[in-house]
């Protein structure tokens, strides 16, 4: 009868707490800088429709500010850069009712009971 060596068991990594990828960081700061700029647009033509149409005043105003001040903003939102820490990467202990683990056997251990 064999002896059954009792080793540790492997160490389990999480990577759940990673920041996302520069791509898709990158990807979201460039959606969120076209979606301001097209309601940038949407303001300036409104602007003109409630000035020169319409001649409602204050209206067309305010669109014309708004459409003057979002450029602005839409820099500064898609500037906003992701969190690069993330929460700490480190062995994680599984549970002990979960499942065990297959893996390939080794010629001198038993295989568990």
């Amino acid at each position: 009868m064999r002896k059954h060596i009792s080793r540790p068991p492997d160490q389990v990594f999480t990577v759940t707490g990673l920041p996302t990828s520069l791509q898709d960081d990158q990807r979201e700061r460039v959606r969120r800088y076209l979606l301001s700029m097209g309601i940038r647009t949407v303001c300036f033509l409104l602007a003109v429709v409630a000035l020169a149409v319409l001649h409602w005043t204050v209206v067309g105003w305010l669109f014309v500010i708004a459409a003057v001040m979002l450029p602005y903003i839409a820099v500064v939102v898609a500037n906003a850069t992701r969190s690069l820490g993330g929460t700490a990467i480190g062995p994680v202990t599984p549970n002990e009712g979960a499942a065990p683990q297959l893996s390939p056997g080794r010629p001198d251990e038993e295989p568990p009971p």
